[in-house]
């Protein structure tokens, strides 16, 4: 329903706008054919393991009854969101590796712009939530199983998705009603708002602006409240009398906060500090950690080390073998 009802709304736009442009030229990483291929068989490589690594979360929460809990439901629907992530992205970079034009429709331009920020937004809150159920189980233990219920944790990934998508909605159309009438070369393998802002053939302050704040509020809002979340949960531990606990917590801390640094380092890069003088291979790259590095690793760093969940998923592989 969102998805038709914003497809409608940038159609309408598009029409009432005065252009010339109707597809954009995605550069995506120049190179000779054996360079082409080379990234192409990574690319793909990291895809499909992501999708395997997520998607066999999702199936381990979803059948497991003992994974029915505030932190696995938590997990799974991250897992869930990630698959969503890398594919707003890699599908289109694997095909445009290949394509002779390397040509995406206006339209087709602006939803991948919508999906991709809407996409990340919503990883940002589930960071958070993410961290909100951690600090309760470290730091509170005792009031864990009263307030983080299902029900609440139902509720706040709800209002993830929601906000998640509701976030850059109305900015994303305000960015495709500007006059586009040439040129229509992104170098890019995605669409994204910096580049298309500069494709404008007016100038567009005011978007700027909108787009600079939204970005710098969600972004450092959501972090600094991860970092503070940690910062308790990490005094929390050690308070830990065992040193073999407190290890284990600072070890998976650690790596949380790894996957957490990355992230968000990444994205202050692209959309916090001044990125016009930036080449634009180095904003690739940057790009590259937060949209398909980060997919990648998070199966490993979130689930796939705990105990639990790897029981789970031995349940799932003897189902599916049998």
């Amino acid at each position: 329903m969102m998805f038709s009802v914003f497809s409608a709304a940038l159609g309408c736009m598009n029409k009432s706008t005065t252009r010339t442009v109707t597809e954009f030229v995605l550069l995506g990483f120049p190179g000779c054919q054996e360079m082409q291929s080379f990234l192409f068989s990574l690319f793909f490589g990291i895809y499909i393991f992501t999708m395997m690594g997520n998607g066999a979360i999702v199936c381990a929460v979803r059948l497991d009854q003992g994974l029915h809990t505030p932190m696995y439901l938590l997990l799974g629907n991250f897992a869930f969101l990630e698959i969503w992530y890398i594919t707003s992205t890699v599908p289109s970079m694997l095909v445009n590796i290949f394509s002779v034009t390397k040509s995406i429709s206006f339209v087709g331009c602006f939803l991948q712009l919508y999906f991709f920020t809407s996409l990340g937004t919503t990883e940002t809150y589930f960071l958070c939530i993410m961290a909100y159920d951690r600090y309760l189980a470290i730091c509170r233990p005792l009031h864990y199983t009263t307030v983080m219920t299902q029900r609440l944790c139902y509720i706040l990934m709800s209002l993830c998705w929601v906000f998640g998508f509701l976030s850059y909605s109305v900015s994303t159309v305000q960015l495709s009603q500007l006059p586009f009438c040439g040129p229509n070369t992104i170098d890019h393998f995605v669409c994204d708002m910096d580049p298309l802002i500069a494709l404008s053939c007016a100038p567009a302050p005011v978007t700027e602006i909108i787009f600079y704040v939204l970005n710098s509020l969600i972004i450092i809002l959501t972090l600094l409240y991860i970092l503070s979340s940690y910062s308790l949960l990490l005094i929390a531990v050690l308070k830990i009398p065992s040193a073999a606990g407190q290890q284990k917590a600072f070890s998976t801390c650690g790596s949380h906060l790894t996957v957490v640094c990355l992230f968000f380092g990444a994205l202050m890069a692209m959309y916090v500090s001044p990125t016009t003088d930036n080449p634009a291979e180095m904003q690739k790259i940057v790009t590259l950690f937060y949209s398909v590095v980060t997919p990648f690793l998070n199966p490993l760093i979130y689930s796939l080390r705990n105990k639990e969940m790897k029981a789970a998923l031995k349940k799932v592989l003897k189902i599916i073998y049998t």
